[in-house]
């Protein structure tokens, strides 16, 4: 199943969404983080879209929640597992021991262990970067946001492991502060993506927690993208770098739950996906020291039925490219397609969902989203992080306790009927 919107549509969708989510109807939610959905099938499956034929097959099963996947310089794979695990898949087989040398992660519904990343000079140095839920070894669900690095040889344990980053952003020791709106979960999201830019700076997210009173105070970074040297210290060239009140690492701010980051290797343009709170999941072109607006506006509805205090429009605050539902989308990670195996798909937005669908987007001069196509519905899977091959080749994670590595290539021609 495959359904294609364009510009006209696209933007009567995006009127009709910004008046829904002020009405008083229910948005749908995601299942919970650890819900099964249907189990996967044996595959491969031959699937249509628009500009391709998708031949799916499944590379690796019995992954445990998967949450980020890195593709080696000689085809290997890294897989983090949320409850704590990093998964080595080598010639294209997972290894059944993990690799050892991880220091205590929080594990409990969106906490965990995220995203990997490798060093853009991973040849030479082996460096590789994670982002996990850092436990207080004092109140073990009081937690916030970490990033790591290590070294890795390729064997079957890390080296010189060390947090490089620690988010002023705890939060989870009772007694929990009274919250605003009914903002749902009271852990709620760490962020946790991490991608290298093409100024060779790491740039993170850092969820609300659900605590979407932090996000607007400058001091902390709750809803934060922030940007950081490869040692974890704040990047030269921050927007507000000593600046009184502000944080020195951000780059911007007024986020929820940001669990999309990728850069276009050919313009540069940083894409960033967010779930709202129900409906009003965004799409957003970061830029330096902008504002993209909650607790003050969404375009989704707070978990108690309150209206957002404002939609869009906000003097000083940056509105997203495109705001999905009521009933939400879902987003995971994003990636910009470049490769030779789908010219048509070439710079467009790809945006795996937990609402079981690989969303296609095309994208205008001005980033403007001018058409979207719903695909990979087939399977029936959560799915979670994208990522492109070097021969142009599309994989997917599934956010299932029996999740999956799924790798996405044109179909084989059909054979044309005997007459």
């Amino acid at each position: 199943m495959r359904r294609v919107i364009r510009a006209a549509a696209l933007a009567a969708l995006a009127i009709a969404t910004t008046v829904q989510a002020q009405d008083d109807k229910p948005a749908r939610a995601a299942p919970p983080p650890g819900f099964q959905t249907a189990p996967l099938g044996e595959g491969p499956w031959d699937l249509d879209s628009e500009m391709a034929r998708i031949h799916v097959e499944v590379v690796a099963r019995r992954l445990d929640h998967p949450w980020s996947l890195a593709i080696l310089p000689d085809g290997d794979m890294l897989v983090t597992e949320r409850p704590g695990r990093l998964r080595v898949l080598r010639g294209g087989m997972l290894d059944p021991q993990p690799i050892e040398g991880l220091p205590p992660v929080y594990s409990a519904g969106l906490a965990g262990l995220m995203d990997v990343a490798l060093h853009p000079d991973f040849a030479r140095n082996h460096l590789i970067y994670l982002s996990y839920s850092k436990p207080d070894p004092d109140s073990p669900q009081n937690a916030t946001l970490a990033v790591l690095r290590a070294r890795w040889d390729g064997g079957s344990t890390l080296s010189d492991v060390r947090d490089i980053f620690v988010a002023d952003a705890w939060y989870g020791k009772p007694p929990l502060p009274a919250r605003c709106c009914g903002q749902g979960p009271s852990f709620g999201s760490f962020g946790g993506r991490i991608a290298f830019g093409p100024d060779g700076y790491l740039y993170v997210t850092s969820g609300d927690r659900n605590y979407g009173e932090k996000v607007q105070d400058s001091t902390n970074h709750f809803g934060k993208i922030l940007r950081l040297t490869d040692e974890g210290k704040p990047a030269p060239g921050n927007p507000f770098s000593g600046k009184e009140g502000w944080r020195p690492e951000i780059w911007s701010t007024g986020h929820r739950n940001p669990l999309g980051l990728s850069f276009d290797s050919a313009t540069g343009r940083l894409w960033e996906t967010e779930f709202g709170p129900r409906g009003g999941d965004e799409l957003n072109l970061i830029e330096k020291g902008a504002n993209y607006g909650w607790i003050e506006v969404t375009q989704g509805h707070h978990y108690n039925g309150e209206p957002a205090q404002h939609i869009r429009g906000v003097e000083g605050m940056t509105d997203p490219v495109f705001a999905f539902g009521p009933p939400s989308i879902n987003p995971g990670n994003i990636a910009v397609y470049h490769g030779a195996l789908f010219p048509g798909w070439e710079g467009d937005l790809l945006m795996p969902t937990m609402s079981k669908s690989l969303v296609r987007m095309e994208i205008g001069a001005n980033g403007a989203v001018t058409a979207m196509e719903l695909m990979l519905q087939e399977p029936k899977q959560r799915y979670r992080d994208v990522k492109l091959g070097p021969d142009g080749a599309v994989y997917l994670l599934t956010d299932e306790k029996d999740g999956a590595l799924l790798k996405l290539t044109p179909a084989a021609a059909a054979a044309p009927e005997a007459r």
